[in-house]
């Protein structure tokens, strides 16, 4: 499903118990110098990652102070982050002019403790060339560094390398827990394109060789993926982003299941198996 950039307010973009991605949570916050927001979300752990700004974190009766280092935009920088814990309060505080904040989640019934993960903390891969036109750089958040601390959620940022080309592919999907060969994940993006008027494609395609969906996919669109197999792309000429929040069923290690027709390209871009080996 793709959800068009629009004004939330501040109110869940992706809520509680979501009708198609009930795994998932996802907010996006916006403040300016002093203002604060309050959430606690009673069966969903969260992490909350400033897009752009920086913003203090109070959750668990801890402070981290100082979360973000971003200017402009999403390629101004590294990405930082706050792990708050499932049925905790926790408190945003703008500390620069203005933020912008993602609040991303996943349902899961334990409550564990808090912890920020800062810039020197990144889990990250690089892989895919400019020939397979498949150029990707991935900032994992909450990726395998940090697996022993964290229920069932997994929170990266994915860039191109490079101006157009397609990501996700080989084409995989994540919908049944059928373990050891896949995982059932709920999984939600946020896009973003450099320059920001640039723009991209979002493929759906439920059943191996079988018609699909696409979705026009702009700044600021949000798509949510309960099934099938789902690569993306971006139009020649720009930059894209996506803010990335995969939800376990059952672990939280993600299993992806390459779809058949395409499998043999796993042989042909350099690193895939690497990026699989980070979803942990």
């Amino acid at each position: 499903m793709h959800i068009p950039p629009f004004d939330n307010e501040n109110k869940p973009i992706v809520d509680v118990d979501d009708a198609l991605v009930p795994l998932n949570y996802f907010n996006i916050v916006k403040l300016t110098e002093g203002q604060h927001f309050d959430y606690r979300l009673a069966e969903y752990e969260t992490c909350i990652v400033p897009a752009t700004g920086t913003v203090d974190v109070e959750t668990g009766g801890e402070t981290f102070a100082g979360i973000g280092n971003r200017g402009e935009d999403v390629w101004d920088g590294e990405p930082e982050g706050v792990y708050v814990p499932t049925d905790t309060g926790a408190r945003i505080t703008c500390r620069s002019a203005s933020a912008e904040v993602f609040v991303a989640g996943a349902k899961f019934a334990e409550t564990l403790k808090p912890f920020a993960v800062r810039r020197n903390e990144l889990d990250l891969v690089q892989y895919g060339s400019d020939d397979t036109k498949t150029h990707r750089k991935i900032k994992h958040i909450l990726g395998a560094n940090q697996h022993d601390r964290v229920g069932r959620l997994l929170v990266s940022e994915l860039f191109t390398v490079g101006a157009g080309g397609w990501s996700g592919f080989p084409s995989h999907k994540h919908d049944t827990d059928r373990l050891p060969d896949e995982s059932r994940h709920d999984e939600t993006y946020n896009f973003r394109f450099k320059p920001n008027y640039g723009s991209g494609l979002q493929m759906l395609q439920r059943v191996d060789n079988e018609p699909g969906d696409a979705y026009h996919i702009m700044d600021g669109s949000t798509i949510c993926i309960d099934k099938g197999y789902h690569p993306c792309c971006v139009l020649p000429g720009y930059e894209m982003y996506y803010f990335t929040i995969l939800g376990g069923l059952s672990q939280r290690s993600l299993k992806q299941y390459f779809q058949p027709t395409h499998a043999e390209q796993l042989h042909t871009i350099p690193g895939i198996m690497d990026m699989v080996a980070k979803f942990k």
